[in-house]
């Protein structure tokens, strides 16, 4: 086995994936990930807790997502900040809609994976309101700001899936933020 090769984390993601796009979620065992990868059983539990977190572990969603909308201006009005975070996160699957596609299948597949998508989401949420609080917000408007651009990245990743082919997801998540904000527009 090579134990000692470099990307083991990467390796054994790619393993579980094609996986679980071919004979399931709860067909496939941890052992069956290990050997796919060339690696050993241990060496997947020192990279991940179960094969549910292969798929939620280690994406830099939030850091980036949370990162961007602390960095923004002081100055930006709230709909501004939110569009740095989506920014941000949409950079982040640049030249990944192939792989998102494949996950997102397997994800949808399974209710179990399905509960850990969305306690990923909450915990985006949860960790935009306060990086939000951190910059003066007040709530409720913290928390209502993060849900919405919860719910803009959320909207906007599956029209991003959708598409026929490879697409930059900035403009997207731009033109949904921008609908955001004719929604809750007073008239």
């Amino acid at each position: 086995m090579g134990r000692w090769e470099p990307n083991a984390r990467e390796r054994l993601a790619a393993a579980a994936l094609q996986l679980y796009a071919e004979q399931g979620y709860e067909q496939t065992t941890v052992a069956q990930i290990a050997r796919q990868a060339g690696l050993t059983e241990r060496t997947f539990f020192r990279h991940y807790a179960d094969k549910r977190e292969v798929l939620f572990a280690g994406s830099p969603l939030q850091e980036l997502f949370v990162a961007a909308v602390v960095r923004a201006p002081a100055s930006a009005p709230l709909l501004d900040v939110l569009g740095a975070g989506l920014d941000a996160a949409a950079e982040m699957f640049a030249g990944r809609h192939e792989y998102a596609l494949r996950r997102q299948a397997v994800v949808a597949a399974h209710p179990e994976l399905q509960e850990r998508e969305l306690i990923k989401l909450a915990s985006l949420a949860a960790a935009l309101a306060e990086a939000l609080r951190g910059r003066g917000v007040p709530e409720p408007t913290a928390t209502l700001t993060a849900e919405a651009g919860v719910a803009v990245f959320k909207v906007g990743f599956e029209r991003w899936l959708a598409a026929a082919a490879e697409t930059d997801m900035t403009p997207l998540m731009r033109e949904l933020l921008d609908e955001l904000g004719r929604v809750t527009a007073r008239s």
